[in-house]
């Protein structure tokens, strides 16, 4: 036997009867051998298992009736004769068997082997096929349709174990189909790795004489044509208008004559048609039936020229049909060089066209052309009108050969609409179904693709025989039974989906009745399904290594079966579908990775605060996510901070990149810098960036634009200022809609221009919008247009931000949005009057011990006095500090919000700094104890000075 890796393996039984010794034995015995043996000889034993055979069966079928002077046998007789020669003295056995796997020639290096060998190795007649002779050189050749070697114990019959052999099908060159096997038998000890190169060199050998076959009928066709001119030359005028014309014909033009020449042989009856050229003259093609001397049936088609001077319209002669009108599916164009059957006349063959009665199959007697008639001596009447067009020969074949041409045609066609089809979108399903509905009907009528669930998350499938889902179901009709989309498959060993994925090559099932292991797996389902379908292709769908799922070409059971010219089209289209699987799940799978990390970067919920009610959306991109982002940051003095930014380019650099400028922004927000100066900040920020790594300029994804817009509750004012984003839409209370006129700004990472902040007053319930650009920017749509709409938007929608949110989304976003959205809805609300208290006082210490006496009072009004202690002396601190380094006057605010917010200010732009005192030190112990009562303080700049904060917790009061 043969490993994998084709290292022979010692075959028959252990000694003193041990135990099975050989893969095969215990392959029979039932046990597991799937990791040694190769994955061809193990779908043959498992077909054969199926199929019932007996590995001692010692008798094969013979037939009587096999043609012993076939194509096959005329092509493959010398070349036996000549490898017999080759290998005269040696024990060769060399055989040719017919598509059917029944064998017509036998040849013996050694001819004293066609004495000692039993008939059914001697004598043709015998069937190998796989289904009734197991696992042998011919039977699996024409199964698996390529060459096969056979070692040994890799047969499944006993008395073949010690043997082994080459095969391989040999198939007509101008159909493909496999004519039949040239098969190589020899001593399991003469095995030589030189065959291969042999045998080959064999087959294409006859497959060569059998193409001489076709070319010696062809060469009939065109003898008969030119010797039935010859009797009428003297008489005819010879104008050779065809080759007149092809010198100053284009080559398209030149391809759209012969392929509606090939369109008419392959008709089989008399026709013309009249075929326009691109530079607006017509030529009309005429196809006559003819005989050759030898008995060969084929068509001659002649090209009519109309000469430039105007003349009457053609006139057809009496015996032809009316002109056909050719179907979309034959008016294809073929540019092909027909070798065979069909020829492609040269401009030196072309002769004048004889009269119809020296045609053979058509009526003697004269024959009108144009308005001329002319007699039987090439004469014309006296009263004729003007000679007719020149005529000339463009081609001569049989039928048969013009299909070919033709189907050959259509699939180098499909092939090249299938590229325009197959991957117009980067989505895994929407790609499988583009290749069933390129494939449909033009070469199968249903389609199927089944791809593993983890293909379809962007991932790869350690097992895609294991987890394969039903992804696209396609065909002319969709009353046939086939699993539904979504519904797991699971298919047998024996299956042609699992061998094709085993073997990673096209499995073609011609007669799925016939097919072994068809019925193993459901026999039910399977029996329905054949009530619609009869032949199968079964195309791994392989991309880089990777094995992507597998498809189903099926046929209907009016269709003729599958061949192995549309297995070749199946298996192509599959390579080009699996491709742009694989690019789609790729992309699927890095948009998903980038999608999470852009997730993971935004807030994952609102903080707690009363100054606005938020809601917000992000929506990705349909082709790639950005770096669009938003962010809600609580400040001190219950103001509440709001961001959204836009960074350039889509991808994962473009999110790390956002991630990077949100926590940024968040760190200069939280250090109480106004707008302007968080948007200076971030400025130098992303100009950094660009130095730290050059090579993003060049991607195009350093740079941004920024909205932020920090809103008070206590003043019900906000100030804003923007880099280059969109302004922000404000809806006050009455509903009414106004884009406030910010100064733009320059985007982020410019640098050299200063950042303008803008101060507008939001009373309470008014609702703050702000977006990216991909909400209101789309080559498709006026961008004025779209702020119209979503004015109207926001002037009806009362509900809740979250509502708010939604109306935008469905009436405002793009349906399919080409840049990501962020979108951030903020409803204002206002700290009641009765829960600030302000004091406004000198710079006089003696005024520390009443600002303590009237907190404590306002405290207890609020019923806080748990908090007393804590505010006294919080408040002691720092108004002493204000008095002792800061600069009068002195302002002492208390807020009353989810904690207690106590502020003092001054004029003085000099900040405190916390620090251990030492022992000996009789100072600097103030703002310690601030920072241990409290959960936190700080230091924010204004206009006029400063604002030292701090937050006392309200879970005791």
């Amino acid at each position: 036997m043969v490993q994998a890796d084709e290292d022979p393996i010692p075959a028959g039984r252990g000694p003193g009867g041990t135990g099975p010794a050989s893969f095969r034995e215990r392959f029979l015995q039932g046990e597991p051998v799937a990791a040694g043996v190769r994955p061809s000889i193990l779908d043959s034993w498992q077909r054969c298992r199926t199929l019932g055979l007996s590995p001692d069966q010692s008798d094969l079928p013979f037939r009587e009736d096999f043609e012993p002077d076939g194509r096959i046998v005329r092509a493959a007789a010398p070349v036996l004769d000549r490898l017999q020669a080759k290998f005269a003295g040696s024990a060769m056995n060399i055989s040719v068997a017919d598509a059917s796997g029944t064998v017509l020639l036998r040849r013996f290096g050694e001819a004293s082997l066609a004495r000692v060998l039993p008939a059914i190795q001697t004598v043709p007649g015998f069937v190998f096929a796989e289904k009734v002779a197991g696992t042998n050189g011919i039977g699996l050749a024409l199964a698996e349709r390529r060459p096969i070697r056979v070692y040994g114990a890799e047969h499944f019959a006993e008395r073949s174990q010690g043997s082994a052999c080459r095969a391989l099908p040999v198939r007509d060159p101008l159909s493909g189909r496999i004519e039949g096997v040239l098969c190589f038998g020899y001593p399991r000890s003469a095995e030589d790795p030189a065959l291969d190169t042999v045998i080959r060199k064999a087959a294409e050998t006859i497959e060569r004489r059998l193409l001489g076959q076709s070319s010696s009928r062809e060469r009939a066709l065109l003898q008969a044509y030119l010797d039935s001119g010859a009797e009428a030359a003297a008489g005819l005028r010879h104008r050779i208008g065809v080759r007149e014309l092809a010198v100053e014909m284009s080559p398209r033009d030149r391809a759209i004559l012969m392929e509606k020449a090939a369109e008419l042989i392959a008709y089989a009856q008399r026709a013309c048609v009249d075929v326009p050229l691109s530079d607006g003259r017509r030529v009309t093609l005429v196809s006559r039936p003819m005989t050759s001397a030898s008995g060969v049936r084929g068509f001659a088609v002649e090209a009519v020229v109309p000469d430039p001077s105007p003349r009457e319209p053609l006139a057809l002669p009496r015996q032809f049909h009316e002109p056909l009108g050719l179907s979309a599916e034959l008016a294809v164009a073929t540019s092909l060089t027909f070798s065979g059957a069909v020829r492609d006349v040269a401009p030196g063959q072309l002769h004048g066209t004889p009269p119809a009665e020296h045609l053979p199959g058509t009526e003697p007697g004269p024959v009108a052309v144009g308005a001329e008639r002319v007699t039987a001596g090439g004469t014309t009447d006296e009263h004729s009108d003007p000679p007719p067009p020149p005529r000339g020969l463009m081609m001569v074949g049989e039928p048969h050969v013009g299909t070919y041409a033709l189907a050959a045609r259509r699939r180098l066609e499909l092939l090249s609409e299938a590229g325009v089809r197959i991957g117009t979108t980067l989505d895994v399903r929407s790609t499988a179904r583009e290749l069933a509905e390129s494939a449909v009907p033009q070469l199968a009528d249903f389609v199927t693709v089944d791809l593993p669930e983890a293909v379809l998350r962007g991932e790869e499938s350690a097992d895609p025989r294991s987890d394969l889902r039903r992804t696209v179901v396609h065909g002319i009709h969709d009353d046939c039974p086939f699993h539904p989309v979504g519904k797991q498959v699971d298919y047998g060993p024996t299956m042609p989906q699992s061998r094709c994925l085993t073997s990673g090559q096209a499995v073609l099932e011609p007669d799925l009745k016939a097919a072994a292991g068809w019925f193993a797996q459901d026999p039910e389902h399977s029996a329905q399904l054949l009530s619609h379908v009869h032949s199968l292709i079964a195309v791994p769908l392989v991309a880089r290594g990777a094995v992507l799922g597998v498809a189903g070409f099926y046929r209907a059971q009016d269709s003729p079966p599958f061949g192995d010219d549309d297995r070749s089209l199946a298996q192509e289209l599959a390579a080009r579908a699996a491709l742009s699987i694989d690019n789609a799940r790729r992309y699927t799978r890095e948009r998903a990775m980038v999608l999470a990390l852009q997730r993971s970067l935004l807030p994952h919920g609102v903080p707690d605060q009363d100054a606005v009610e938020v809601a917000h959306r992000y929506l990705p991109a349909e082709s790639d996510v950005g770096g669009d982002w938003y962010d809600v940051i609580p400040l001190s003095g219950s103001r509440i901070g709001l961001f959204v930014g836009d960074v350039v380019g889509h991808g994962m650099l473009s999110a790390a990149t956002m991630g990077r400028l949100r926590t940024a922004a968040r760190s200069f927000a939280e250090l109480d810098f106004p707008p302007d100066e968080v948007l200076t900040h971030l400025d130098k920020l992303v100009q950094r960036l660009d130095r730290e790594d050059p090579g993003a300029v060049d991607a195009g994804i350093i740079g941004a634009t920024c909205l932020y817009a920090v809103y008070d509750p206590t003043t019900q004012q906000c100030t804003m200022a923007r880099a280059a984003h969109p302004p922000p839409a404000l809806v006050r209370p009455d509903g009414t809609v106004w884009f406030p006129d910010l100064p733009a700004g320059p985007p982020l990472g410019l640098g050299g221009l200063p950042f303008e902040a803008t101060e507008v007053d939001l009373p309470e319930n008014s609702r703050l919008v702000l977006y990216t650009d991909g909400l209101i920017e789309d080559r498709h749509r006026d961008v004025d247009v779209v702020l119209d709409q979503l004015r109207a938007t926001l002037a009806q929608a009362n509900g809740t931000p979250d509502e708010t949110c939604e109306a935008i989304l469905d009436t405002v976003a793009p349906a399919h949005p080409c840049d990501d959205i962020a979108l951030l809805v903020a409803r204002t609300h206002a700290l009641d009057p009765q829960r600030i208290a302000t004091w406004n006082l000198p710079a006089d210490p003696a005024l520390v011990s009443e600002v303590r006496a009237s907190a404590t009072r306002q405290l207890t009004d609020w019923g806080l006095d748990e908090a007393a202690f804590a505010a006294e002396l919080v408040l002691s601190e720092l108004v002493t500090n204000a008095i002792r380094h800061g600069a009068g006057p002195i302002r002492v605010r208390l807020l009353h919000d989810r904690t207690l917010i106590c502020e003092v200010s001054d004029t003085s732009n000099t900040a405190p700094h916390l620090r251990r005192a030492a022992s000996t030190d009789e100072g600097g112990r103030g703002l310690f104890l601030v920072a241990q009562l409290t959960q936190s303080w700080g230091t924010r700049y204004t206009q006029q000075g400063k604002v030292i904060w701090a937050e006392c917790g309200l879970e005791g009061a």
